[in-house]
């Protein structure tokens, strides 16, 4: 028997719904402060990273199944005070989110792609007879259907099935959620959301800028990473109690990496802000800024900018002074008098594997109209940080994580 003779379907006959869409503000309040909480929750030392919306979205599923003290404990730490409102706010809050993926245009005038894709599903044992309006609720808020597997007699089976679907999902990053020895013939449901994404940034990091550079431990010790730098000008900067906050656009800018630099010291009682409700301050506080930023690679894929190599090759001048480009535009329109470059976008994509190589390059040069000069912001990120990636309307914390040692994996 294959893996996927293990599997029988059992799902309601209900479609998804719309959910509700004018709750999704305080469904993404909920996650904000249940995110943080459980950022607080666990270790505070060492590389870190959680996705608070997949966690809400597997306890949400578990809610619609809790009655008395168990559920309300469950809407408490959720944040969940109507369980029919915070289904409908998830659901709404998915789906807007789940839109942002798809091709959209980059700076150069090109396509790009990003891949932003949420799944649910619950996996019962086949002896169990599942209720009827938990299986509605569940297919019309969650779109999940109920996959039956046989935990009593074959539990390391239904491991497989699980782990195969969350790889599916996952785009294999995610090979084996269930280790050997979490399931049993005690199991009878497993719910499972998995949340996958890649997008490349807007303005890409240059390559050739990239250096190696110390980056500061707690402990006083330094270890040698991969500094990338880049001349951000459709950046977003914040600042805070102990903190500087920079928030660096996807490409589309409906998605984002939010990076929290704590001051010298103040790390500890960062993490604390952030844990105790400070979350949703920290994602929705940038204002627009031009920013120098310079920050290390860990695990993430760099794209790049011209500019500052343009720079140091011997023409400052086009980025930083007004008038050489006047003869861009009619002599009745001075608007080529204020031109200059405002970067030059050039990303470049290698992929290879055992069926070949994937390779493409794009370049575009974009010039903008000077006006007064904007106080510009330098950001060094040479020391343990917060992240978080999120949709920019919302600030819906897809990921949280926090970088102690760049050069851990």
């Amino acid at each position: 028997m294959t893996k996927q003779d293990g599997i029988k379907l059992v799902s309601s006959d209900l479609d998804r719904s719309a959910g509700i869409p004018e709750a999704v503000p305080e469904v993404v309040t909920s996650l904000h402060g249940f995110g943080g909480s459980l950022f607080a929750e666990l270790p505070a030392t060492g590389n870190l990273a959680i996705s608070p919306y997949s966690v809400a979205v597997a306890l949400g599923m578990t809610l619609n199944g809790a009655g008395g003290p168990t559920a309300e404990e469950m809407k408490k730490v959720l944040g969940a005070t109507d369980v029919a409102r915070y289904n409908g706010g998830l659901n709404a809050l998915t789906t807007q989110v789940e839109a942002l993926a798809g091709t959209v245009k980059g700076p150069d005038g090109k396509d790009a792609e990003i891949a932003l894709d949420a799944a649910n599903a619950l996996f019962g044992e086949a002896t169990t007879k599942w209720s009827d309006p938990f299986l509605d609720v569940l297919a019309e808020e969650y779109g999940a259907g109920m996959q039956t597997v046989d935990y009593i007699n074959a539990y390391e089976q239904a491991r497989g099935l699980i782990n195969e679907w969350v790889a599916g999902k996952t785009h294999d990053k995610i090979p084996e959620l269930l280790a050997e020895g979490i399931l049993t013939t005690l199991t009878r449901l497993v719910l499972v959301n998995a949340l996958y994404l890649k997008a490349p940034w807007l303005k890409p990091f240059e390559k050739t800028l990239t250096k190696n550079a110390p980056f500061h431990l707690r402990d006083g010790k330094s270890v040698n990473v991969e500094l990338m730098q880049a001349n951000l000008s459709t950046a977003a900067a914040a600042k805070g109690p102990g903190w500087q906050a920079v928030r660096v656009p996807y490409v589309g800018e409906k998605l984002a990496m939010t990076i929290v630099l704590p001051d010298e010291g103040k790390l500890d009682s960062v993490q604390t802000y952030v844990g105790s409700g400070g979350l949703g301050d920290v994602l929705t506080a940038a204002q627009p800024a031009a920013v120098d930023l310079q920050l290390p690679k860990w695990t993430f894929r760099t794209q790049a900018s011209l500019a500052d190599t343009l720079k140091a090759l011997g023409m400052p001048t086009a980025f930083d002074k007004p008038g050489g480009f006047a003869a861009m535009t009619a002599k009745d329109d001075d608007t080529g008098k204020d031109l200059v470059i405002a970067d030059v976008v050039h990303e470049v994509f290698v992929a290879v594997d055992e069926k070949g190589t994937e390779a493409a390059a794009a370049t575009a040069v974009v010039m903008e109209r000077t006006s007064a000069p904007a106080a510009g912001v330098k950001l060094v990120v040479d020391r343990p940080f917060l992240f978080a990636i999120h949709d920019v309307e919302h600030g819906t914390p897809l990921f949280l994580g926090r970088v102690d040692d760049p050069t851990v994996a």
